[in-house]
């Protein structure tokens, strides 16, 4: 490339824009209050209207972990998509803010500064400089001014104060809401302090709690589920250990109902809810309570299908459940503990994988069924999670696919209590029926037994109606150097929250960020840190990744107020109704930062605040660009591609064009640098279409000679010879308008890759025309600026007479109906559903001169000769299709 003529100057022109954009702040969103400085391109645009009266667009790209490799092309997709949007709703009037920041807590920086002694802060600015000039690079409207970076202590000290309303809060479960936790009432004859901060902390919204986690000691941190696979770290290939750990939970599990309930009040994809819903898990049963021969205690078991209790044959417990050392014989405690040990190194979507072989041992005991007294064996098997309902189950093998697996392993009985269709086995039916060999409920349908069997249980005290949920409370902490410091003290065994005053909490200066060698956080190395004058001692854990993702677009409203989070002014006016109006991201997102992200929400909502219920009004996954092989980019397959490459090559609009041509949006998409070169030879041709050659020519001549002046070599270049003020012919209005309204449509509808084809299809009809109306052109380049704003400015720029030295907040332009009036339209002539000619006709004929002109045509006639007519079908604006015999 580099020894090829450039289609046009991009170099000069990229260089020249983007200083110009950044200089005159032309992005500036203005919050309630905020004066708008004066030849601010906004305030020509809006003159005389203060910004909060107009109203808001809040749109919104998922901010990117800045890692050390940088972009590669596959990133950049969603964000040109914001931002062509964004660039379209300022021009249509709206006042838009348009945002970026860094989510850069995380592991990479803290294993980089473990193997090399540097510390993560440096790491991370390094990653974020580079990011941030990679991203600039393409020309993205991006409101600088409010970029942030969750690494700022100026940035967590908010993420630390909204732990401290989750903690200082619980779930009112009368009200459904959040409240202060001084409004927790205590039992009646709950007068001791000890009991009191024991129940009080039992209901806070952040509480402790030993709970089993997948502990990675070379990495000296717990790891989600989805950082665990085949029994090792994601990140490094550590193994991977279960065992209980003293954590912060968040209560999410209290806000289950209103997560699902919500998701009808948003605009997001039937998929991306169906996945939220999923993971919410919501099921309707009961919970029974099984006895257990010769011992005091019983086995706690939640059922969606009570009505098949009778074909109960034995009862798993998950390895971990708390009766299992209880209960396990002296003869099977050997084989027990070995696979407790065995379980104990998976993590819970390993256990829970349907394909795996079943695999489990007998303790020894026996659990009593309670309706039929039956005694059936209690196994362990990894296949039941203890985080999951009760952490016990009653195998039903007869209806189960995992059951029946197990069972049939280890020949455990088979009982079907369900009949299934006529034609279906019953044994392994899994739909509803009618039961059989179940007793007093043999005969009835599914429905009717689930709720005989429910009524029956809580007539005899051993069971009752429930609502259970699959998620399960979030897991708070992580055993990490790089991460938000807990604004947590502990005195005397027991928990306390710092004063508001104290934040933030930085994190201390090491040396070393391993764990301690008694396996404790990296933090507890700095004993001066951890133990104040006062005699507490810090927490410390940190907060995970997930913290400052939490809530950094509500940030990004007030994003250097000190005093809160978030203005309550600013707060009210951006988010309005709806909240964000729309969020565009990855669908590698799509349960946990989402659901946390609204989880979090729901909480400041409940306590005053946010002024939305919900933070996401509308939401759209982009699909993954692939490699030129068809791969998925990644170093090891050595197909990355990197983005300053193409831009060196082809220039910030070509490649933001070929982004979106691409295909739809949400498509995957495989990378073509032919496709590259395709979109920016357009790009020559509207630079053609704009600039007479021949001072294109010495504008090249001059970069040879003269090429430290750079930009100013534009100056040079000049309006071709064919543009002129001249009224543009009836053909020239119909193709202009055309454009508009087909690109004003796409844009609507986000279908990016369709509008350029429209753009294109213009350039080409355009390109034939002898004399060109400068409006014409004029009004072609608002319709390109979202696409290709750098390109798109210089030749406004050249035409002369731009308000605000700027298209950033040029009027839309609107199409008129009465240019793209038809004055005759072509019909299809079928004889028998075969293509055998075509009419010209005026739109406005009636069908009968429709149905005279096809038969008259002499074609038609060719291939009726000797027919007898039957019908003649017009399909309107369509065909017109000739019946013969």
């Amino acid at each position: 490339m580099a020894n090829l003529r450039r289609q046009y100057p991009f170099h000069l022109i990229e260089a020249k824009w983007q200083e110009h954009w950044v200089s005159g702040e032309t992005f500036r969103a203005f919050n309630p209050g905020e004066a708008v400085p004066e030849g601010h391109p906004f305030g020509v645009r809006h003159a005389g209207v203060r910004p909060e009266a107009l109203a808001k667009y809040y749109i919104l790209d998922m901010f990117p972990y800045p890692s050390g490799a940088g972009l590669h092309v596959g990133h950049p997709e969603g964000y040109t998509a914001t931002d062509i949007t964004a660039r379209f709703m300022r021009m249509r009037g709206r006042h838009v803010l348009h945002p970026m920041g860094w989510d850069a807590f995380g592991l990479p920086a803290e294993q980089y500064a473990i193997k090399t002694g540097q510390h993560p802060r440096v790491t991370t600015e390094e990653n974020v400089a580079n990011f941030r000039r990679q991203i600039q690079s393409l020309g993205f409207s991006y409101d600088w001014g409010r970029e942030v970076d969750t690494t700022d202590p100026g940035y967590f000290k908010w993420s630390q104060w909204i732990f401290l309303q989750l903690y200082n809060s619980w779930f009112n479960p009368v009200s459904n809401k959040a409240e202060s936790i001084d409004t927790l009432k205590y039992p009646e004859g709950m007068e001791s302090e000890a009991a009191r901060r024991e129940f009080r902390d039992g209901k806070r919204l952040a509480f402790v709690s030993d709970a089993p986690v997948n502990w990675c000691p070379e990495l000296g941190t717990v790891l989600a589920n989805e950082e665990v696979v085949d029994g090792k770290s994601e990140v490094g290939g550590h193994p991977v250990v279960r065992r209980p750990m003293r954590q912060w939970m968040l209560r999410i599990t209290a806000y289950a109902q209103r997560l699902l309930d919500d998701l009808e009040t948003i605009d997001w994809s039937d998929s991306l809810k169906e996945m939220q819903r999923n993971w919410i898990g919501r099921s309707e049963g009961a919970e029974v309570e099984f006895g257990v021969r010769n011992a005091e205690c019983g086995i706690t078991v939640f059922t969606t299908r009570p009505d098949t209790l009778f074909g109960a044959t034995y009862m798993v417990l998950s390895p971990e459940h708390e009766l299992v050392d209880q209960l396990t014989t002296q003869e099977q405690r050997a084989a027990v503990e070995e696979y407790r040990a065995a379980a104990a190194r998976k993590s819970d979507l390993e256990r829970t994988e349907l394909a795996k072989e079943k695999a489990g041992v007998f303790i020894g005991a026996h659990a009593v069924n309670p309706v039929n007294d039956e005694e059936i064996p209690i196994w362990i098997a990894d296949y039941v999670l203890a985080s999951y309902g009760t952490g016990a189950i009653m195998a039903v093998p007869g209806h189960d696919e995992r059951d029946l697996e197990f069972a049939r392993k280890f020949d455990l009985e088979v009982r079907a209590v369900v009949k299934a269709p006529e034609g279906v086995e019953s044994v392994g039916f899994v739909g509803e029926g009618e039961s059989m060999n179940s007793g007093f409920l043999s005969g009835l349908p599914t429905a009717e037994a689930k709720a005989r069997i429910i009524d029956w249980l809580e007539e005899k005290g051993c069971g009752e109606r429930m609502i259970n949920f699959k998620l399960r409370d979030w897991l708070f902490s992580r055993q990490r150097y790089w991460g938000e410091p807990f604004p947590i003290v502990w005195r005397d065994g027991h928990h306390e929250a710092l004063p508001e005053n104290e934040l933030p909490v930085l994190p201390p200066e090491l040396d070393d960020y391993k764990p301690t060698t008694e396996g404790d956080p990296p933090l507890a190395r700095a004993q001066d840190w951890v133990n104040l004058p006062n005699g507490a001692t810090r927490e410390t854990n940190t907060m995970p990744q997930w913290a400052g993702s939490c809530w950094y677009y509500l940030r990004y409203l007030d994003a250097r107020n000190e005093e809160r989070f978030v203005g309550k002014d600013a707060e009210r006016y951006w988010m309005d109704d709806d909240g964000v109006d729309l969020y565009v991201g990855g669908t590698e997102h799509a349960v946990l930062h989402l659901l946390y992200a609204r989880f979090w929400h729901k909480v400041l909502f409940d306590l005053g605040h946010v002024s939305t219920a919900e933070p996401f009004y509308k939401l759209v996954n982009q699909g993954i660009i692939l490699g030129e092989d068809g791969q998925k980019m990644s170093k090891s397959r050595g197909n990355v591609i990197n983005p300053d490459v193409v831009l060196a090559d082809y220039g910030a609009d070509a490649f933001r064009l070929y982004e979106m041509f691409m295909g739809p949006l949400e498509m995957m998409k495989p990378w073509n640098m032919e496709g590259v070169a395709g979109v920016y030879r357009f790009l020559g041709r509207v630079w053609r279409l704009f600039v007479d050659e021949a001072s294109f020519t010495e504008l090249e001549q001059a970069q040879v000679t003269d090429g430290g002046k750079g930009a100013a070599l534009l100056d040079s270049i000049k309006i071709d010879a064919s543009i002129n003020d001249e009224e543009p012919t009836a053909q020239q209005q119909k193709a202009l308008h055309a454009c508009i309204k087909k690109v004003t449509e796409d844009l609507e509808g986000m279908r990016y890759n369709t509008a350029i084809s429209a753009l294109m299809i213009f350039v080409n009809e355009a390109s034939g025309w002898e004399t060109k109306p400068r409006e014409t052109l004029r009004t072609f380049l608002l319709l390109l600026n979202p696409f290709a704003p750098h390109l798109a400015e210089e030749l406004a720029s050249r035409l002369g007479d731009v308000p605000g030295g700027t298209l950033a907040y040029a009027e839309w332009p609107e199409y008129d109906e009465a240019f793209l009036v038809e004055e005759s339209i072509e019909f299809p002539v079928q004889v028998n559903g075969k293509l055998r000619g075509h009419i010209t006709i005026s739109p406005d004929a009636s069908r009968e001169e429709i149905e005279k002109l096809a038969l008259a045509n002499g074609k038609i006639q060719q291939f009726l000769e000797g027919k007898e007519l039957k019908k003649v079908i017009i399909v309107p604006n369509r065909l017109v299709n000739i019946a013969a015999k």
